[in-house]
Parts: C-alpha cells; structure tokens; sequence
C-alpha cells in the first residue's frame, strides 16, 4: 500500500526503530524491495535517485509510474521518495509524478547558499504537500558531505534546521557513497548529539558500507532513515555474473529473476538489522 514517506519514517521514530530506504533503477529493484519488505513484514522507501532519471533519458514519469504502482500493490506501506536531487526543474516535478518526498541536495554549495536554495525548495515543496529532506555536511562543502573525515556540526545543523524548516536531515557521521565493503566505521557520539540537536528526523546515506552492528548503534543513536543503494546492486550484478555464465538462452528473464531475488534477500536481512526492535 503506498504511504507517505513522512508518515512512515514518523511512525518508526516512534517507535524508536529505523525505516530502510532503498534505491530504485529499474522496475526489477522496485519489485524486489517490496518483495523484501513484504518478508520482513515492514514499511519502507522506494527511492529514486536523479542519477536514475538520467539512465530513463531524463525522463522522471515512467519508472516513477512503475515505482508508485508497486508500492500500491504491496502488503505493507510503502512510501515514494526522489532522491539527490539538485535540478529545481526536477524537484518542482515530485508531487506531480506521485512522490511524497523529496531530497533536495545543496550539500555542495556553501553554507550560506545551501540554506537559500533549501529553504526555497522547502517552501515549493510544501506548498505541494512534500515532505522534505535535505543534506549538511562539513562547512563549506569544500568536498561534499561524504568526503572522508567530513561530519555535520551539531549547533550548525540546528540553525539549518531552523533556517531552512526542512523536515528531515542528512548527516556526515562517517559513512561514504558507493562503498562495497562493509567497514565504515560511524561516529555515534556525533550521532546523539545531533539527534538531541535538532527536532527532525535523521538520515543516513551510505548505508551499504555499514555493518551491521554499526548499523543497529546508528538507529540506538537516533539515526532514523538508513539509504542503502549499492548493496542491492552488488546482489543484482553478483547474480547476473553468475548465472550468465551458466545459461544459454537468450532470454533475459533467466537471469534477471535470481538477480531480482538477491536483492530482495538482501533487503530482508537489511530490514531485520535497521527496522525491527
């Protein structure tokens, strides 16, 4: 059933557990994270990155179309989130495309102008029934928020929050992007000072380079909305390796059905970790 993505990660704030949040390329990832969730019997997030609209030739309304009809078919509640977003022309096109939540990412600029251009695409957003996500890491941004050793001040994030009213935060605590092991180490001291700084709910990206102790500490911590994106393409790609070395048919179901399995086990198991008690 597709639910707002607000309404979900509220719920589990809570209820003092995490909401996974998966990104979606194609439809397979979609089908397999809901399948996952289904498993696990929790909510959870569809995201769809603007990296991912680009790979649809820029085109935003047929893999969210596919995304949103999969979330309504699902058995637990499933919300819809655009994800990295840094084009305004793409933000403003959220709701519209059935989103109920957007991220929009300034975290490259400076402090100064992020705030602006956050604070501007809050209001739009909200004016369309959006809830909001932005990203704060090191000031500056000198080298993005998830460069090495960059960490979102407390008393810095809590103006941001204030000046902004954006209505969920993403922090540099220590994870990284892209990683495909699984040995970020997290700072959790950071985390509780910056969830007893601000009044909104926490993210964190770059969740695949987690394991899976820091993973439960994070959520301890007050880490509420846990990204995880590559994890599911190594399932996917491992299980497409593997099995076109094996078949002789051409047809790309043979494969595509144990990738789309992988990755929706490697939900389950991320769910297990991030979102029960």
């Amino acid at each position: 059933m597709f639910s707002p993505t607000g309404e979900i990660v509220a719920d589990a704030q809570r209820r003092g557990v995490g909401v996974g949040a998966f990104n979606v390329i194609t439809i397979e990832h979609a089908e397999a994270i809901v399948t996952g969730a289904e498993a696990a019997g929790c909510p959870v997030v569809l995201q769809i990155s603007e990296n991912a609209v680009r790979f649809h030739h820029g085109r935003l309304g047929p893999i969210a179309a596919a995304a949103r009809s999969v979330a309504e078919l699902s058995s637990v509640p499933v919300g819809l989130h655009l994800d990295h977003v840094e084009s305004d022309e793409l933000f403003d096109q959220a709701a519209a495309n059935g989103f109920g939540s957007a991220m929009y990412d300034a975290s490259k600029m400076s402090y100064v102008d992020n705030v602006r251009a956050t604070a501007d695409a809050v209001r739009r957003g909200h004016a369309q029934g959006l809830w909001v996500e932005s990203e704060l890491g090191e000031v500056g941004g000198k080298d993005g928020a998830h460069a090495p050793g960059a960490r979102t001040d407390p008393d810095e994030a809590s103006a941001y929050v204030a000046e902004t009213k954006v209505d969920a935060l993403a922090v540099a605590v220590g994870s990284s992007h892209a990683m495909t092991t699984r040995d970020a180490r997290l700072d959790h001291e950071l985390v509780r000072a910056l969830a007893a700084a601000v009044d909104v709910p926490l993210v964190l990206h770059g969740s695949s380079g987690v394991g899976d102790d820091e993973l439960r500490k994070a959520v301890a911590s007050g880490l509420v909305k846990i990204n995880i994106g590559t994890a599911l393409n190594v399932a996917f790609t491992n299980a497409i390796r593997r099995e076109i070395q094996v078949q002789t048919s051409v047809d790309p179901r043979k494969y595509l059905r144990p990738a789309r399995a992988e990755m929706a086990t490697t939900v389950t198991q991320a769910l297990r970790v991030v979102a029960l008690p």
